[in-house]
Order: structure tokens, then sequence, then C-alpha cells
């Protein structure tokens, strides 16, 4: 038995954090005015996200291939009133979409719409089933993130119709985020010139927002073709002049380099071509790099390092080399005026209400990865994020050079389930379930709170500016790593998606006739046994 001295003591530490939990309780402060009316169209237009999200879910397409999803999108945004251009900067598959009511702020919402090779994945059971076996999915969940702008955006054209608040509202996607090959095209045109601020979306496991210089790396995306001359394998290869040689002595050379660069720094290749068969020295090879630092400065000097390999490379085996820009994307940096604002909306709208279903599914998924935690479903929210105290490497996203040409923020709202894999399969699992509904409701109203913010709060805006031209612009002078010249690659995955296409059309979701995808599919949510 414990003494009655250590008892008293602990329920007095109860009591103390009780009362902690009720005063941080009422630190929140719930959404009142426009805003209200705001979340309260939002949770009514709860069917008009799910199908937003299924839809998009079902169609599956790799960057630069979003057409089904173009064409979806911009048919429901044109009904809506917007103004649509398709084939902007060049790709056939994006598109802006734009809606005035007078002179005023112009505030643009993006977010992803591409998807994942090979992660096709059933959603709404707890094991690993492709709907087809080897074709995309949305292992990334971009599949969510325009159904938050969309109906964020409605929401608050209604109220600046009936409240006659001037203004602008644009739609835009990230085409081809995947290969970060599209936003610095984007920025480069000069498609945010006229914008006053810009908010992204990207799916998460919580609801957060970030200022300053986040976590990851910017990034140059280029292949490297080097062409010599074909010759007979075994009857005459000394006439022969190997590109794939060159392609392997660059490989090697680069491998041997890594000692020798910065520990932030990643880097990762693939050979797309390397001949065609093996009694033929290969006349034409090509190499495809991912060069990753955390300034602009480091990527340039990486960049350059790998362009004098390749040139050394094509000097040894007697093969030219040229290199085509694929993609490229700046180091993110986050407007703090504008996070601190969105913040405090993510504060006052909270997290979506799980049922034990979600959560048990969320458990599910996390045992069937071995995620470190099996905590199920976040239900705290996270919040502000301020900059790391040390630079951290990882990922790459082309909303870096959104955030250099606009004060920019990211919104990541919780419409998947932490401890998955990302780029994979599993993290497709969750995303056309209640979990991905709900997070993105959620995510939606905080969107649709912050815009209100900045319509009606000129000092916002001008703190915003003031913070992007004094603070984030006082020592950088953003230069896109693409130049004038370059071209998006819009062939990309052009070939795996005319392989399924066919395949993924029986698939698609009717909402006509299914009230959601899992239904159509037949998944009895939250599927947590396969059945024997």
């Amino acid at each position: 038995m414990k003494p009655l001295s250590k008892l008293l003591a602990g329920a007095c530490l109860l009591a103390s954090m009780q009362a902690f939990a009720d005063d941080a309780k009422t630190d929140i402060q719930p959404l009142t005015g426009l805003k209200a009316e705001a979340a309260s169209r939002i949770d009514n237009m709860r069917k008009d996200t799910q199908v937003i999200i299924d839809k998009l879910f079902s169609f599956s397409e790799l960057g630069f291939q979003e057409f089904e999803t173009q064409k979806y999108l911009t048919a429901l945004l044109q009904e809506k009133g917007f103004t649509i251009e398709t084939g902007v900067s060049g790709m056939p598959s994006a598109w802006w979409a734009t809606w005035s009511n007078g002179e005023g702020p112009v505030i643009a919402l993006g977010s992803d719409v591409d998807g994942i090779p090979k992660s096709s994945q059933k959603p709404g059971v707890a094991w690993k089933e492709p709907l087809i076996e080897g074709a995309p999915g949305h292992g990334e969940g971009h599949n969510s993130g325009q159904a938050v702008n969309i109906v964020a955006a409605i929401a608050v054209k209604e109220l600046m119709e009936r409240e006659n608040i001037k203004g602008t509202l644009v739609i835009w996607p990230g085409i081809a985020e995947e290969l970060v090959a599209a936003k610095a095209y984007f920025a480069r045109d000069g498609r945010f010139k006229d914008v006053n601020a810009a908010i992204f979306t990207h799916v998460s496991s919580n609801m957060a927002v970030a200022w300053g210089p986040t976590r990851g790396t910017g990034l140059v995306s280029v292949e490297y073709t080097f062409d010599g001359i074909a010759a007979h394998g075994a009857g005459d290869p000394w006439k022969g002049r190997s590109a794939l040689d060159a392609v392997e002595l660059m490989n090697v050379a680069w491998n041997f380099r890594r000692e020798h660069l910065h520990p932030l720094q990643r880097s990762h290749y693939v050979i797309v071509d390397g001949g065609d068969q093996p009694n033929v020295v290969p006349s034409k090879a090509s190499v495809w790099y991912f060069i990753r630092e955390i300034t602009a400065k480091n990527i340039r000097e990486n960049f350059n390092t790998l362009q004098r390999i390749a040139e050394g490379a094509a000097m040894m085996t007697d093969t030219t080399m040229s290199r085509r820009i694929i993609g490229a994307a700046w180091p993110r940096h986050f407007n703090k005026p504008i996070a601190l604002a969105m913040a405090e909306n993510i504060k006052s709208v909270g997290l979506p209400k799980w049922t034990e279903d979600d959560q048990k599914y969320a458990v599910a998924l996390q045992e069937l990865m071995q995620a470190e935690e099996k905590d199920g479903l976040a239900t705290e929210v996270r919040g502000i994020m301020e900059p790391p105290e040390k630079p951290v490497s990882g990922g790459s996203d082309d909303i870096g050079d959104v955030s250099w040409s606009v004060p920019t923020v990211t919104l990541r709202f919780p419409s998947n389930v932490k401890g998955l894999q990302g780029h994979h399969w599993s993290s497709a699992m969750a995303m056309a379930t209640p979990i991905a509904h709900k997070g993105a409701t959620a995510g939606s109203k905080v969107v649709a709170a912050t815009v209100i913010d900045m319509l009606t709060k000129p000092d916002l805006l001008d703190e915003a500016w003031t913070y992007f031209k004094d603070e984030q612009l006082k020592d950088i002078t953003y230069e896109p790593f693409i130049s004038a010249t370059d071209k998006p690659a819009i062939e990309k995955n052009e070939a795996i998606m005319a392989l399924y296409k066919e395949q993924l059309k029986k698939f698609y979701y009717d909402e006509t006739k299914y009230d959601s995808y899992l239904e159509q599919l037949g998944v009895d949510y939250p599927a947590l046994k396969k059945p024997e």
C-alpha cells in the first residue's frame, strides 16, 4: 500500500494536470463571424469533399499525365463560376482556375495531384491488396489536397458575394510534384506575379503550419544522355564506344565523391536507358539524378561537380554528352505572419472527432507497417512549427520556388496515419476512407478562415510582405535553377499510364451509383482481418 502522503501528492498532481488542461481549453477560441459561417458551409459540403477525394484516388494518375483529374476538377470549378485556363506553362495536364469579385487581394490556393508508381492499393483494408498489380496509386495522398482547397474556396466565395468582399481566388494544381517538375516553371513564367499570398496544402497525420526555413532540401533533377557507337558485342566490340560505360563511370565517380560531400546532402539516380541487349554495344544511355542540399548555393556547387563528372565520363569513353533539366526546387521558406495567423485558426478548428473504427483502423495499419508508435490517430494538434535550430535534411518540394516568389505557407492537414512508409502503397490505405474525408474537412476550415483573415485584415498582408522583403529576401536573391529555355518533361510517365489506363478505368469511382468508393469496392470499413 502506498503511503497516504504519496496518494495525496498524486491526487494533487492529477488535479493540477486537469486544471492545466481546462485552462488550455479556455485559451482556444472558437471560430466566430464569417469564419464560423465558412466552417458551417464546409460541414454542409462534407459530401463534396468525400467525392472529390474518392474520385481523384480512383484516377491514380502519375505526374504530367493527370488528365482525368484535370477534366473532373476544372468542370467542377467552372460550374462554380471559376474561369479556367489549361495547358499552363507548356504542360497539357496543368490548369489555372480564377474567380474575382473585383479589385482586392489575390489569394492562390494550391495542392498536388499526382500519384506514385507501383502503389496501387485497395483502401479501407489493413493488408496489402493492389487494385491492379504494378499500377500507380496515391501512395503520397495527393488525392486529398484539392478537396481541401476547392471546398474552402467555394465557402469563401459565397461569403464574398454576399458581403461584397473584394478580392480574387485562384486555385491551381501541383502537377508532377513527385518529379519535382512543375512549380519552378509556374514561378519562372510569372504565374504568381500578381498574387498577394499563397496557401498550399499537403496531407499529413496532424494539423500544422511552419514558418521560416523548414526541414528538408531543395534540388536539381537532371538527366544526362551519352551517345556512343554501336558494335557487335562479340564480333568487333573495339569498333564500339559504349554509352553505358559512360553512365557507369559517371555513377562510380559520384559515389566516390559522396565521401567528400556534406552529410546533409542527398543524391540518388536511376539508369533510365542502359542499352537494348547485351550483344550490342549501347550507342545511347541515360541516367537521371536528383541532387539535393539544404541551401541553393550548395545545390549549385554539387550540381556543378556532377556536371564535371559527366564531362569526364564522356572524355573517358569517347562519347558525347548532353543534359536536360527535368525539374528543380528551391529550399522552402515560409511566411511567418501568415503562419502565425493560420496557427490560431488551427487551434480554433482542432482535429476531427475520430470514431472508434477510425482509431482501430489506424492502429491496424501501424501494426502492419511495424511503426515505432502504435497509438492511432492524433488527438492533439501540432500547430505552429518553428524553424529547426539546426538544418535537417530530407525531402524536397517545388513549393519552395513559389515560397520565394510570393508570401507562402503550407498547411499540413490530418488525412493519413502516422508511422506509414512514404512513397509506398501503405500510404494509400487510408486515403479514401473516413479518415481522409474528415481530415480534409478540418483542413478546409483552416484554409477558409485564413483566407478570410487575409481578405478582411489588410495589416496581415502588409506584415506578410514586410517579412518577405525585409527578412526572407534580406541576404538572398531568388534565381530559379531552370533557365528561360528549359521545358517541362511532359513525356514522363506517358508509357506507364498508357499501359494501365484502360485497367484503371474499370475502377473509377461512380458517385451516382455508390455513396463512397469503399462501397463501390465492397469494403466493410474498417476491414481489419484479411479473409481466409
